[in-house]
């Protein structure tokens, strides 16, 4: 597949551009074209790998913005993305659209400018263009309080209801103790990176390369294609590089117990990716679709392991709808398996982000309204005896 990638605030920008790094330290040709938006000056500074030209900054004549951020405000968010649409719809003119199968749209949905602007930057492409277009969301652990909370649960209904496919990455399940917030996110970006360009770059390999099953882009679209929130599962290991005739050394009964421990290994893969971390944990039994993606040397990839791996994950989400290919990376010094889960519908994490929304937003209306009545009897005499000069 080949993308035209858009972060929008601090965390979406961070992650297309972790992306666009493990694609160029892994020899891929994923994101074509990449562009980051960002209310905050400085935080638009902080990528690394997209080039300058390739990044926007909205806000910066806004009365509350001034290219300093939205301060967590998603409704400020959303209207600097409005006011300025005409900005936004110049630098995706930029875009030669014939190039991509797809447009994905990667936000935190914590914080004000993701949350906000996103959902409007996604509403403009889609009309621009017929591509699909996905969306990448970092959902906030409950640790980061009930205004990043109800940020998400108002863009999340957006989101979901605007892209093709909604990819959700929950920060909750992938915090790690004794880590610093930043050494936190830092690798939940890379962990997030590896999945999705691992997922999507499937299928660009010349035709040297092609497997006996390869995955194509047109595969990936069609498990996507349901729309919905969708979850990643990923696995790797290692693999060493046989000498030269080592098989012929092997009697026919010796090749034969090789080959039933590779496809064992890689059946294994697959019950790793989708019993350990979920970028969202969910009910595997509740995807609509699934699809399993073997990256790595093709002489890894064994065809009785792919049947067994496809045949299992079809029991484990009650589902025959599951697609199972390879992705040949003769270079590869390791062998992965990506499992997306598409559409699925028992997300606990995502029902508690809306109940902690719900809440926070009844403190929020109640500190509102107990400080209107305390500025109130601030400044107003008991006896009513002074008036105001105007």
């Amino acid at each position: 597949m080949k993308l035209a990638t858009i972060g929008v605030g601090n965390a979406g920008s961070k992650v297309i551009d972790r992306m666009v790094e493990f694609e160029q330290a892994t020899g891929r040709d994923l994101c074509r074209h990449t562009l980051v938006i960002n209310t905050a000056r400085t935080d638009l500074a902080k990528p690394e790998h997209v080039p300058e030209d390739r990044r926007l900054l909205i806000g910066e004549t806004h009365k509350k913005a001034k290219g300093h951020g939205v301060g967590g405000d998603a409704a400020i968010g959303a209207e600097v993305a409005q006011t300025e649409i005409d900005d936004i719809r110049r630098i995706f003119d930029d875009v030669e659209i014939h190039e991509v199968d797809a447009i994905l749209v990667a936000a935190g949905l914590g914080g004000g400018t993701g949350s906000g602007a996103a959902p409007v930057v996604i509403e403009e492409l889609q009309k621009m263009y017929d591509e699909p277009v996905y969306g990448l969301g970092m959902l906030p652990g409950e640790y980061e309080g009930g205004r990043p909370a109800l940020n998400a649960a108002r863009s999340l209904q957006s989101f979901v209801n605007k892209v093709d496919n909604f990819v959700a990455f929950d920060n909750d399940a992938w915090r790690s103790r004794g880590q610093t917030i930043e050494e936190g996110y830092e690798e939940m970006n890379r962990e997030l990176a590896t999945r999705i360009v691992t997922l999507l770059a499937a299928g660009e390999v010349d035709e040297s390369e092609v497997g006996e099953n390869a995955m194509d882009s047109s595969d990936i679209m069609r498990t996507m294609e349901v729309g919905g929130v969708s979850s990643i599962g990923y696995a790797s290991t290692g693999v060493d590089t046989p000498d030269d005739g080592l098989l012929s050394r092997f009697s026919e009964e010796e090749v034969s117990n090789m080959e039933s421990t590779d496809a064992a290994k890689i059946k294994g893969l697959v019950r790793r990716a989708v019993n350990s971390r979920l970028t969202v944990p969910c009910g595997v039994a509740s995807a609509e679709r699934a699809l399993i993606i073997f990256a790595g040397p093709p002489g890894e990839i064994s065809r009785k392991g792919v049947e067994s791996a496809r045949d299992w994950l079809e029991q484990e989400t009650e589902t025959v709808d599951v697609l199972a290919g390879d992705d040949p990376r003769t270079d590869s010094d390791t062998l992965a398996a990506v499992v997306l889960l598409s559409n699925v519908t028992d997300t606990p994490r995502i029902n508690e982000i809306q109940d902690q929304a719900v809440d926070a937003q009844d403190t929020i209306q109640q500190q509102e309204a107990v400080r209107e009545e305390e500025i109130e009897s601030l400044i107003t005499d008991d006896d009513n005896d002074l008036d105001p000069i105007v």
